[in-house]
């Protein structure tokens, strides 16, 4: 059963079908050395769900988000320190827009004090943040440090945004792309370079980003 009206032919269903066909094609490449291919179908992944929000009449900020992020994407599917600055810079800016796109949906940041889930989670994000935070301090290089924590604080503002929509797939897919990037952070510069534990860890970060950008988006999609 397709998510939106018509069949596997209507162009929302297809565009949906064609991000989730790239999306697996890169999981299978993932391990693999930078080629354009590759960044090809890393790219194409996210971008058709901002093809596809912008297709279906979705908020604009979010359609400036996916597309900002599968430019992150594209950066990241490179190698090198500017490569990643500018994927960090490209996701930034992407979490800056959700947290002004989840507190435009949203009920106001009171809602969190009023109600112990809601606050629960919240207490949770800020911790995940705090540790994550204190452990990437010491391992990276002084030129890092004031752009990861600058990073690091605007994942835990979308978070904490984001709980103020009381939207399942929204607060689900933001838990998720907090759980991505700091599996990133932690594969990238906490694990040893000959980690056997690698190979998984870039599998495991792209399964939970991708689901997480899929579940944003059909958040405001389909609610």
């Amino acid at each position: 059963m397709m998510p939106f009206p018509g069949g596997i032919d209507a162009n929302a269903n297809a565009t949906l079908i064609f991000s989730l066909v790239a999306a697996v094609i890169y999981a299978f490449t993932s391990g693999m050395q930078p080629t354009l291919a590759r960044s090809a179908a890393k790219t194409v992944s996210v971008a058709m769900l901002a093809v596809l929000a912008a297709m279906q009449g979705g908020p604009l900020l979010l359609v400036a988000a996916l597309a900002l992020s599968a430019i992150g994407d594209a950066f990241l599917s490179r190698d090198g320190e500017k490569a990643f600055l500018g994927g960090l810079g490209s996701f930034l800016l992407a979490h800056i827009i959700y947290v002004a796109l989840f507190l435009r949906n949203g009920e106001g940041m009171g809602v969190l004090g009023a109600q112990p889930w809601r606050g629960a989670i919240a207490v949770a994000m800020a911790a995940f943040a705090i540790v994550m935070l204190a452990a990437l301090w010491r391992r990276v290089g002084p030129g890092l440090r004031i752009p990861i924590a600058v990073y690091v604080v605007a994942i835990l503002a979308m978070g904490m945004s984001v709980l103020t929509t009381g939207n399942a797939w929204l607060i689900g897919g933001a838990i998720l792309f907090m759980g991505s990037d700091g599996l990133l952070a932690t594969e990238k510069f906490l694990v040893a370079a000959i980690s056997p534990h690698r190979s998984w860890m870039r599998l495991a970060i792209w399964a939970l980003y991708y689901a997480a950008q899929f579940a944003i988006t059909l958040g405001f999609l389909l609610s």
